[in-house]
């Protein structure tokens, strides 16, 4: 953003003036639309992000609503067009925000902070955003909340929990990735007049329904081995359901062939459940993987397009060895998750020296035992421990929730546009891996298969809640929607939902 202001006043000759003013003209549509009866309190910093917001006062008052102006910290410290807006501001002169100032109001205006802040708020700024979420309005964040890092998502002590955020030409990072998306509430993008041409953004992006426009299609000449061929390895006694919904959802997802590599006591069970996939037992001890089995999965691997690890494979001592000897072993395109990645705790790096692309999908959870960290430090900092996990293991890594962010390692980020409560049941984290297995074997490199996987999976989450209502909906059922994901052409509507994945 600082290079669109920069090139906006330099190359397009648009006065930095003009740009503040239909910043605020936006931020005060913005509160006119969620403010009912009553006052109006705009809490002014020192920065730009003040000066918006006396925009916003100015322009509010003229339309006749009664606002008042708190200062967070002396505004006499305001220079450039902050204090030209400061001059021009008509009706009561700011005051000071005091103890209950910000009581009783219609809505509240955090104008405190800006995207130019980062680290933990100051003093000032720290009263005024505990003042602001103590009052119990309605609050329009003004280009991002207080308190949360607009290039990451990150908030380091304490952050203004919006209604709405106005932010202006277009969204920041930290508005999509957690716990900033959690502050955010609704985000509502404000034009200023930046013409065609400014810089844009690169590195980190909002999954675009165009990418599903490269998933390829059956032609009349398919086979089933050219339409995909996958191998699932997973499985234990007891964890039978997981790899038999990764395995349904690769067939959902377009996968002609999929195989499931298990223990050989379970392998009746799988036989029972699974119509169209085909079995091969391996040597097992207690209902688990031994490491006696790499050789067959090694052997499945050499004629499919990608493998699935760890769905059901539990944590027993030989399904540990298991997993880490199918991952060095396996030449072909492998996605790890579940106990395929907890098998990995103190190994990531050994993923690092695998010649064919890697995948990871792991919850906050299973990321932190990859990085050694409380999962709590994970969700803080979701956006740079995806990035260092990506960095160490040379995969790709999606770390999955409704921000669910897919880093590729030196490369771009992209992160999902929210998906449906309806994920927030056990299984679809399996549903996933199917999918993404599937776009692997049909031949997308590691971040497209993994990005539009993530993005046909939240949609099959939106459509299977929409026919059976998100609390009744089950893994099966996002299984069976996924035929609809893949096709609908039009944008679904995201749902409010709960953090996290099955």
């Amino acid at each position: 953003m600082r290079a669109v202001d920069a090139w906006a006043i330099e190359e397009a000759g648009i006065p930095s003036l003009e740009l503040m003013e239909r910043a605020g003209e936006g931020l005060a549509r913005s509160v006119a639309a969620v403010a009912g009866a009553g006052p109006i309190r705009v809490v002014a910093g020192r920065g730009n992000n003040g000066g918006d917001g006396l925009v916003a006062a100015r322009l509010l008052r003229a339309e006749g609503r009664e606002v008042d102006v708190l200062a967070a910290g002396n505004l006499d410290e305001l220079g450039g067009d902050a204090r030209v807006n400061l001059e021009r501001l008509d009706g009561e002169p700011p005051r000071a925000l005091g103890p209950g100032a910000l009581g009783g109001s219609a809505a509240i205006v955090d104008a405190v902070l800006g995207t130019g802040a980062g680290g933990a708020p100051r003093e000032e700024a720290a009263r005024a955003i505990f003042a602001i979420n103590a009052a119990g309005a309605r609050v329009v964040a003004c280009d991002v909340p207080s308190g949360v890092d607009a290039s990451t998502g990150e908030v380091e002590t304490e952050a203004v929990r919006a209604t709405v955020t106005a932010t202006f030409h277009a969204p920041k990072v930290g508005l999509a990735v957690d716990p900033g998306r959690e502050h955010a509430g609704e985000v509502r993008s404000i034009p200023i007049g930046v013409p065609r041409g400014a810089p844009e953004a690169s590195g980190v992006g909002s999954i675009s329904s165009r990418v599903l426009a490269l998933v390829p299609r059956r032609s009349r000449g398919a086979t089933k081995f050219s339409s995909g061929s996958v191998v699932v390895a997973g499985g234990a006694r007891g964890l039978t359901g997981a790899p038999c919904m990764a395995a349904l959802a690769a067939m959902r997802a377009g996968a002609g062939y999929v195989q499931l590599a298990v223990p050989v006591s379970s392998e009746p069970a799988f036989e029972l459940r699974l119509l169209e996939a085909m079995t091969r037992g391996l040597p097992d001890s207690d209902g688990a993987h031994t490491p006696e089995g790499v050789e067959g999965v090694v052997e499945l691997a050499g004629r499919a397009g990608a493998v699935v690890l760890g769905p059901g494979l539990g944590r027993s001592t030989g399904a540990v060895a298991f997993a880490r000897g199918v991952a060095s072993a396996v030449e072909a395109p492998l996605l790890i998750d579940a106990d395929g990645l907890n098998a990995h705790a103190g190994a990531l790096e050994s993923l690092a020296s695998r010649s064919a692309p890697t995948v990871l999908t792991p919850h906050a959870g299973e990321l932190g035992r990859l990085l050694d960290r409380d999962p709590e430090a994970i969700g803080a900092s979701r956006l740079r421990s995806a990035r260092e996990a990506a960095e160490r293991s040379g995969a790709v890594v999606v770390l999955k929730g409704d921000d669910t962010i897919v880093a590729a390692p030196g490369g771009p980020v992209a992160v999902s546009p929210g998906a449906s409560p309806a994920l927030a049941t056990a299984g679809t984290g399996d549903v996933l891996s199917g999918v993404i297995g599937t776009l692997l074997a049909k031949g997308l490199e590691p971040f497209v298969a993994a990005a539009a996987g993530v993005l046909a999976h939240g949609r099959a989450g939106i459509v299977a809640g929409g026919r059976i209502g998100a609390d009744h909906t089950i893994a099966s059922d996002v299984i069976e929607a996924l035929g609809p994901a893949f096709t609908i052409a039009e944008d679904l509507p995201s749902a409010p939902s709960p953090r996290g994945r099955g």
